[in-house]
Formats: structure tokens, sequence, C-alpha cells
């Protein structure tokens, strides 16, 4: 044997060997590619893509149509109770119960009331103190003054 045939055979086998090989690799492409376009009912990759598009471009709307909402509702709720304080207390000490209460209504800006419900035995009165950003134009009670107090406190 001439060594021109070793080298063309060895070549050959070498060349077998690299086509067996792409071979396997290429069952293994096409294995991937079937499973990606085999969708629903038959539907192609392309058309799956396209619907996820679709279906992005309609996540980020609904998403930025959400995110309005949240802000209109943060705005309207500026102007809604959102901190309250309440302190029971016997007005007379004569009751044997704690029937009186300061209740304190604010919103974010510490705008509200405190209401007064004094229990006495005569009857029930009760008195309204309106706050403005946090101040009141008549001097609150040490009830009051504590439920106005709690209203303010930061909650956990």
């Amino acid at each position: 044997m001439d060594i021109v045939t070793i080298i063309l055979i060895a070549a050959v086998v070498i060349l077998l060997a690299l086509v067996i090989l792409l071979f396997v690799k290429l069952s293994g492409l096409e294995r991937k590619i079937r499973t990606f376009t085999k969708g629903r009912e038959g539907a192609s990759l392309e058309s799956e893509i396209k619907g996820l598009f679709r279906d992005n471009k309609q996540l980020v709307k609904n998403g930025a149509r959400n995110k309005r909402d949240i802000e209109d509702i943060k705005d309207h709720m500026l102007s809604h109770v959102c901190k309250v304080g309440i302190v029971k207390y016997d007005a007379f000490h004569q009751m044997g119960g704690q029937l009186s209460f300061a209740l304190c209504m604010l919103d974010t800006e510490d705008n509200g009331f405190v209401l007064n419900s004094v229990q006495s035995a005569d009857g029930c009165y009760s008195y309204i103190k309106e706050i403005v950003a946090g101040q009141s134009a008549i001097e609150l009670g040490r009830e009051e003054q504590q439920a106005f107090s709690e209203a303010l406190r930061p909650r956990e």
C-alpha cells in the first residue's frame, strides 16, 4: 500500500466520523424545532411569537392604565380620613364606666375634627372642634388632645 492510499483512507474515516457526528447534531436540532413549532393545534412558531408580542403590548398598555388609576386613587385618598384616634373616659366620675369619648379623625394633611361626646346623668352632649393643618382654633381638652395625639401617631 502506498502512503497516499493510507492518507486517503484515514481522511475518509475522519470524514465519515464527522458526517455521523453532524447527523446526530442535526437530528437533535430537528427534534427541538419540531417541539417549538408544534404549538396549539399545529400553530407555527411565528404565529406564537406574534401572539406573545400582541400580549406583551396589551400588558404594557394595561400596566400604564393601572398606574394612572393608582395615581388617581392616591390623589382621591388625600381628602379621606386616614388617621383616627379615640379616647374613652368617665367625664364626671359618677357613671361607673367610661361612657364618654373623644374621637379625632384626620386626612393626610391633618385636616378633620375632634368629636367629644360627654355622657352625664342628665344626657349625652356632643361637641365638635375643627382641625385645620393640625391646628384647632379652639383649645382642646385633655381627652381631646390625647385623641388628637393618637391620630397623629405613626402606625406600624
